[in-house]
């Protein structure tokens, strides 16, 4: 038997342990002697089999060298983790594993006879492509990235289907061209991004079988049920087509059982009528009441008892069954406990869907074994319950207004300018059901619209939000030192010494540089580790236990830590986000009423904003180009009153903080397409995506042949690339400079390329501005900074 792809590929796989064996190489003549035996004994332990070392296709080897394999990979898959770790070595793009952990081998096992493995949510097309931007990467020396989180799906013992992400370590692979491997170009790189879809294109640049992988990649797997059933259940409650298929509750139901991990969990619900104080039954397909068990509708009152109906109705707080037949011996004349007998149902959770001090409904889980529902794990609602009133308040809008409802249900709120649209086609769809056809909500597309996008960017964000976490961590961890110290010094237990060093290495690290996930590693070490040892020695040694005092007075009970300079952070960015949206939405308004045009803007570490004109969107003006050119210019004075405003608020802000402004100057016209699955508005077109393509990599932009950022601050940046572009925003900056917007100070500059772009130009210039509204001065940003200081 040997390697063999199932679908074709630009890669050829070889098994081969040379790559690991390498490193085994440098550590055998390594200082360190315990490492240089063992490397010398797995070496010739391997020494006999030289085909491990060159490579093979011929699957048999596998298992006929499996001892030698499993020596080689010994450090890779280790034996005090392998009933723990989900692990398993395999070859790329190919079905073939082997060397699994105990704990991989057993899942496969429950999985039953007949399971293959496959992996979920990768189409075969995309397989070329995937192993062609891997060839991109590693041999031609290409930056592209083509990551997406992979799964897989594998039931267990019970029948309960259970999801695994995937990570490959690929640390173990070499990869070789062969004589069909071709040279590529930029040129041939940037035609490939710009035609993703074109499967042959990839194949013409990259052949089928130019390359040979020569190693192996070992897959991590970690179990990630609880947050896919979570994402499942967001998806199926937001998506109006998922709700209205006859196979929604079925599915609802099986995600619900992977929540919880039982095989036999039902789901059920039904709607709380206020005015009536009754449950009543929720029309849908295959949408049951445990409670109603088969009633249009029951009293409240009469169905609960006292217990219950305070506890669902007036605390809206869940109310738990665990064992329904100890339940029913207590109270047997209780309505409610006789009612889920008669379903054969001995656990349950009946959790209240309230927003706010409404009830609208409830959902009901019930189990056909004692227990099975407790109070332990009806905590996991908490994460779920919130997209379930979400569905709720939804559905209850939709019964208040019926073509608001078809907007809200097709596509939520939309921009007032392009409104009409949406009214227009909720009243065809609404006509089209009432003489009995089967509408569709038809998409709504605005073409031939002239896009504007702008920006204004927190300088240095990420530096400055790392350096207070940073602050904030070595602040907390110095306060722990402090208090185990004076424990140690009390009571020579090695527990505390142990807690001290654990503790100076975590600042040692901090001091170093903070990874991604330093911070939680050490609110975990606080939360497990420190508090409840602060705890006894609070209780236990007066000594301390004002310091102890202390430092809890410093914890944010939000955080569970010390949350001071982040929170300056945090508050900065808050009151520039605050300012700037402000400001631009109040200049918005002015905007519309010269012409309307379609305008979002969102929060991130700054404002961005997003405008599109054109004749399709106005219902009833008539358009003309001269309506483009009024918002360009409105737009650069907008971006300078923003930069002005912010530039007077910046003295009272708790961190020093800067930053630049952007603007992308799009010459043609494209079409937006609003994105029913999303619920907002896009580009329409492979060719447009070209737009968000630059809109998304302009601001990491450098001056050609320089180390020098595009944006900065005191300055205001416009990136084109036609020549007529420059011309028009010259003219308008010569206009505003009359007017004191703007210095002399006006730089014309060329861009290096983007990925996937190139030709990209930009006009910088330098802002001055105002100390104030009434101030006739106007300040360069260096002067600014002189003149705030004084």
């Amino acid at each position: 038997m040997k390697v063999e792809n199932e679908i074709e590929l630009p890669l050829k796989s070889l098994v081969s342990f040379d790559k690991l064996l390498r490193q085994y190489d440098k550590m055998a003549v390594s200082n360190d002697l315990f490492l240089a035996q063992k490397a010398r004994f797995i070496l010739n332990y391997q020494k006999p089999y030289p085909e491990l070392r060159e490579g093979f296709t011929d699957l048999t080897l596998l298992e006929k060298h499996k001892d030698v394999i499993n020596v080689i990979l010994q450090d890779t898959f280790s034996e005090v983790l392998t009933k723990n770790e989900i692990k398993a070595a395999s070859l790329p793009y190919a079905n073939v594993i082997f060397n699994s952990s105990e704990r991989f081998k057993k899942i496969i096992e429950d999985a039953g006879e007949g399971f293959e493995l496959e992996i979920k949510n990768v189409e075969e097309r995309l397989n070329y492509i995937m192993a062609s931007t891997v060839i991109l990467n590693f041999h031609y020396g290409f930056n592209l990235d083509f990551r997406r989180p992979l799964f897989y799906e594998i039931p267990d013992k019970n029948g309960v289907m259970r999801h695994y992400r995937i990570l490959y370590n690929a640390d173990f692979i070499d990869i070789t061209p062969n004589k069909n491997a071709k040279k590529l170009t930029q040129a041939d790189v940037d035609e490939l991004l710009e035609n993703f879809e074109n499967l042959e294109l990839w194949k013409e640049k990259i052949p089928p079988n130019s390359f040979t992988s020569k190693g192996f990649v070992i897959s991590n797997m970690f179990d990630v049920t609880a947050e896919h059933s979570i994402s499942e259940i967001k998806s199926s409650l937001i998506s109006n087509d998922k709700r209205g298929s006859e196979f929604f509750m079925e599915d609802f139901q099986n995600t619900f059982k992977s929540l919880f991990g039982l095989p036999n969990l039902k789901v059920g619900f039904s709607i709380h009528n206020t005015k009536e104080d009754t449950f009543e039954k929720v029309h849908g397909i295959g949408i049951d009441s445990f409670i109603l068990n088969k009633k249009a509708n029951v009293n409240c009152k009469t169905t609960l008892c006292n217990d219950s109906y305070k506890t669902i109705l007036k605390d809206h707080n869940y109310f738990v069954i665990s064992d329904l037949d100890k339940y029913l011996k207590k109270a047997p004349d209780n309505s409610l406990y006789a009612t889920l007998a008669k379903q054969n149902i001995k656990s349950a959770i009946i959790a209240p869907i309230s927003s706010g001090k409404e009830l609208l409904g409830v959902l009901e889980l019930a189990s056909t074994k004692r227990y099975n529902l407790n109070n332990v794990n009806a905590q996991k609602l908490q994460d779920v319950m919130p997209y379930i009133v979400t569905a709720v308040l939804r559905s209850k809008a939709e019964e208040e207004n019926l073509i608001e409802a078809v907007i809200q249900q097709e596509c939520t709120t939309v921009h007032s300018s392009v409104l009409w649209k949406f009214e227009n086609e909720a009243i065809r769809f609404i006509r089209a059901n009432a003489e009995g056809l089967e509408p569709t909500f038809k998409e709504i597309v605005f073409k031939d619209v002239h896009p504007l996008y702008g920006q204004i960017d927190i300088k240095d964000s990420s530096t400055f939000r790392n350096s207070s976490i940073q602050k904030d961590l070595l602040i907390q961890l110095s306060e722990v030192n402090k208090i185990l110290t004076k424990a140690w010094e009390l009571d020579k237990l090695h527990i505390y010494e142990e807690l001290l060093f654990r503790s100076n290495s975590y600042i040692d690290d901090v001091k170093e540089i903070l990874n991604t996930n330093s911070e939680q590693t050490i609110l975990e070490f606080i939360k497990k580790e420190i508090t409840p040892v602060f705890k006894h020695l609070k209780n236990t040694e007066p000594k301390i236990a004002h310091l102890i005092s202390s430092y809890e007075e410093g914890i944010d009970p939000n955080t569970g830590s010390y949350y001071d300079h982040r929170k300056n952070y945090d508050d900065s960015v808050m009151k520039i986000n605050e300012k700037l949206a402000q400001v631009l939405d109040k200049k918005q308004i002015e905007a519309q009423e010269m012409f309307p045009h379609y305008f979002e803007r969102y929060k991130t570490d700054g404002v961005e904003h997003n405008m599109y004109i054109g004749a399709s969107i106005s219902e009833t003006k008539e358009y003309n180009p001269f309506y483009l050119k009024n918002l360009r210019l409105w737009q650069l004075q907008v971006m300078y009153d923003m930069e002005n405003e912010y530039y007077n608020l910046k003295p009272k802000l708790p961190i020093d903080l800067d930053v630049a402004s952007l603007l992308l100057v799009y010459n043609a016209s494209l079409s937006i397409r609003f994105r029913m699955d999303e619920k907002r508005f896009d580009v329409d077109g492979t060719y447009n995506a070209r737009y968000e393509v630059i809109k998304k990599r302009i601001d990491k932009s450098y001056i050609k042949g320089t180390n020098e950022r595009l944006t900065q601050k005191g300055k205001l940046s416009i990136v084109y690339s036609q020549k007529k572009d420059e011309l028009e925003y010259l003219r308008y900056i010569r206009f505003l400079r009359s007017k004191g917007y703007f210095s002399k100070n006006i730089e014309v500059l060329e861009l290096e390329g983007l990925q996937g772009v190139a030709g990209l130009k930009a006009i910088r210039v330098e802002i001055l501005y105002k100390k104030d509204k009434e101030s006739k001065e106007t300040y360069t940003y260096d002067d600014l900074m002189h003149e705030l200081k004084r």
